[in-house]
């Protein structure tokens, strides 16, 4: 009888912190699109379709190819390692879109001005920076995923005209993207929860 009790209240507990762990997930994305710093990016389409997930598009952007030169600090290896982490100031064009200014390995030496933001993103193993121009990182922001049957009619208008995404950052740099623009009209829009 007593086991019993036991089983009930430890499956109530492990309930309870699952419970916990996704709200924490959700509240910390949440308040990545409520409260991060708005900044607008040119989008290049890449592909439409996700077999198991449906229609999305999949966004390169022109802070998806840092120059190399652009980076302050190239180890003296001059090789990525796995994961590293790489943070890239951006500072807003006359165009109203949001470009690479700076880029640093790790962590930048000092925070962004009120007219910069900082986006963190990873650049993959491997990478000779001695031989590179460019390099790729990855923000966790290249896929935005699409009512069904959305995708390809998105994509062809992408090739046509220009689209943008505005997206929020929050202050340690983790991306969220909030809407997809087609020029200044907002197509789709992120809800918070």
């Amino acid at each position: 009888m007593m086991t019993g009790k036991r089983l009930i209240i430890s499956a109530l507990v492990l309930g309870l912190i699952q419970v916990g762990f996704l709200s924490w997930i959700i509240a910390g994305r949440a308040a990545i699109l409520r409260d991060g710093k708005q900044v607008l990016l040119r989008v290049e389409p890449i592909d439409p379709r996700d077999l198991l997930r449906g229609d999305y598009v999949r966004l390169g952007y022109e802070i998806s190819r840092i120059p190399v030169k652009l980076i302050a600090n190239v180890p003296a290896g001059k090789l990525s390692s796995d994961d590293t982490s790489i943070v890239v100031r951006l500072k807003q064009g006359a165009d109203g879109y949001w470009g690479a200014a700076a880029a640093w390995f790790g962590q930048a030496p000092a925070p962004a001005a009120s007219d910069e933001a900082d986006i963190v993103g990873h650049v993959a193993e491997g990478w000779d920076l001695s031989a590179a121009t460019t390099i790729a990182p990855d923000y966790g922001i290249e896929r935005f995923y699409l009512p069904e049957g959305e995708g390809m009619a998105i994509q062809n208008d992408m090739r046509v005209r220009p689209f943008g995404v505005r997206v929020a950052i929050a202050a340690n740099g983790t991306a969220q993207i909030k809407a997809l623009m087609d020029g200044d009209k907002t197509l789709f829009e992120e809800p918070l929860y």
